[in-house]
């Protein structure tokens, strides 16, 4: 890490907070008004040209003034930041809107507020559960053709899956086939599940052959859920951030990077294994549509395992102490939620 001695420890954070503060280019006159410091402009000067050649703040062609540069900003995170307590009303409002419940709709949630609070993009990423369980399995007959399949887990979650039906199925029928089911599939993951009805499925009767398939084709898409739950709110926000939007090729390829997803689940993913809040600052992402952008990650457990991660994409220039505890306090309410729910 760069090393700086106090007066440019000083007049660093100064000009990164005026500058996150006002988004425009900080000049030396400013910097002597701010800063407290008694230095001359020309000394003032001369420490910000010691920062130029550092790589910590950069001169736009069309001002005299300085701005923060990606290295910049990770200084200031790591060393200078002095991150700020959440407003009890805005902790509060957090609380309320983040209790157990069915686990989808507490992600669905989670991300919304993050997005609220704010003002960027939300983002929760929940990686397969290998813990979750099937519990219980039921079909309900809807009409002569249509049965409703409904898988329950362990953790709450609940997979609804309309069955089309070649032929009319009694309720006897459907009863038997949820018994096989429950006899055999309680208490396995979906890819057990899985395995298990296609190893039986040449030995079952004919009359349950359809019911079981649709459960397999159920499986497959709850597993195909579960390895990609991935939950984002408030993208066109980032359309509102000047820093962001002056660039709409850049903003279309941050849109297209929403859509595909794995390149943004592979990051949270890699977050989830580190402890705490993680902050990616422009290119550390790695990830080229994220180079003008920072995000900010933390992991969420369910009964103490680890299970995914929260996190805030915005602009390299926000407000980083009030960003910080939203996320830190969104993903332990998410983990108490999630681990409350029965």
């Amino acid at each position: 890490m760069t090393q700086l001695d106090g007066r440019a420890r000083i007049l660093l954070k100064t000009l990164v907070e005026r500058y996150i503060a006002e988004g425009q280019p900080v000049g030396s006159r400013a910097l002597s008004r701010q800063s407290g410091l008694e230095l001359s402009p020309a000394t003032i000067r001369n420490v910000m040209a010691d920062l130029e050649e550092l790589g910590l703040i950069s001169s736009p062609h069309t001002s005299a003034g300085r701005i923060p540069t990606p290295l910049g900003y990770r200084l200031f995170v790591d060393t200078l930041l002095t991150v700020k307590p959440l407003e009890q009303a805005e902790v509060h409002h957090l609380q309320s809107h983040i209790q157990p419940d069915e686990p989808k709709r507490v992600i669905a949630a989670a991300s919304n507020l993050l997005s609220e609070l704010t003002q960027f993009a939300g983002i929760v990423v929940a990686t397969r559960q290998e813990t979750d369980k099937v519990r219980q399995i039921e079909f309900v007959s809807l009409s002569e053709t249509r049965v409703l399949l409904i898988i329950v887990t362990m953790s709450g979650d609940v997979q609804n899956r309309i069955v089309h039906t070649q032929r009319p199925h009694s309720p006897a029928e459907l009863t038997t086939a949820a018994n096989y089911l429950n006899h055999h599939c309680v208490g396995l993951g979906f890819g057990e599940m899985l395995a298990h009805l296609r190893d039986e499925l040449v030995q079952l009767r004919s009359d349950m052959v359809e019911l079981m398939t649709a459960t397999i084709d159920a499986g497959d898409r709850a597993l195909q859920e579960e390895q990609s739950r991935y939950v984002i709110s408030g993208e066109s926000r980032l359309l509102d951030v000047n820093d962001l939007s002056s660039d709409m090729g850049r903003m279309r390829e941050l849109f297209r990077l929403f859509e595909q997803k794995s390149g943004l689940i592979q990051l949270l993913d890699l977050s989830q294994r580190a402890e705490g809040v993680q902050i990616f600052i422009g290119g550390e992402s790695g990830i080229s549509p994220l180079d003008e952008c920072s995000v900010i990650t933390a992991p969420y457990e369910v009964d103490g395992k680890l299970v995914g991660t929260v996190g805030v994409i915005g602009p390299t220039r926000m407000a980083y102490e009030r960003v910080i505890p939203i996320v830190d306090i969104t993903a332990r309410l998410l983990s108490g939620a999630l681990s409350n729910h029965a």
